[in-house]
């Protein structure tokens, strides 16, 4: 079972956005059958076996085991993965698009920001599977707390330097055999809860 796993293709997405077959991709992130999950989540043996098959046909779970009782076999299945991500790539006519923005500060930028790249990772992580790869990434996630909008906005000019140095340091356009990678960085509010403080 995967961590995370993107899903591409229209179809499979809309099998696992049926709230009954969400329900069943969760409860399957531990092995389980029809007549297990049937009580779990409150629907006949039947109804469970007839969403499991639309599941299993899209890969969205796979066989893990058969178990014989009797004159039955009982099919134990497991998600694929313990979350799923919806690439862009599923509704391509509406996906968004970085280029066709004009204002890079804005929040809708940033999030066709993350559209194209939740596109790209995953098309690169099903090409690195199928060809038996690993795929070299780089990801930083931290927390910052600014005293100030005016904290905010120098540390962001900073950063930029920073950025743009390195950037013009190890880029080189004419390296022979040399592979381009995309290079993102974002910075946003925190989403607080009812105990935090809101951001400044």
């Amino acid at each position: 079972m995967h961590d995370v796993a993107v899903i591409e293709d229209p179809a499979v997405a809309e099998a696992s956005l049926d709230p009954i077959r969400a329900r069943l991709l969760a409860a399957l992130g531990e092995p389980g059958s029809a007549t297990t999950l049937a009580g779990r989540v409150g629907l006949t043996r039947q109804k469970v076996n007839y969403h499991l098959r639309a599941l299993e046909r899209h890969g969205l779970v796979e066989l893990v085991e058969e178990r014989r009782k009797g004159n039955c076999t009982e099919r134990v299945l497991q998600a694929t993965a313990a979350s799923y991500v919806i690439s862009p790539s599923a509704l391509p006519a509406v996906a968004p698009d970085p280029t066709r923005g004009v204002d890079q500060r804005s929040a809708r930028w940033l999030l066709a920001v993350a559209g194209r790249l939740v596109r790209e990772v995953g098309e690169l992580i099903t090409g690195a599977g199928t060809e038996g790869k690993v795929l070299a990434t780089l990801g930083i996630d931290s927390e910052i707390r600014f005293a100030s909008a005016r904290d905010r906005a120098a540390f962001a000019l900073e950063l930029s330097a920073a950025v743009n140095g390195l950037v013009a340091k190890y880029h080189d356009e004419q390296a022979p055999g040399g592979r381009p990678h995309r290079f993102v960085l974002a910075l946003h509010p925190k989403i607080t809860t009812t105990t935090e403080e809101p951001p400044a």
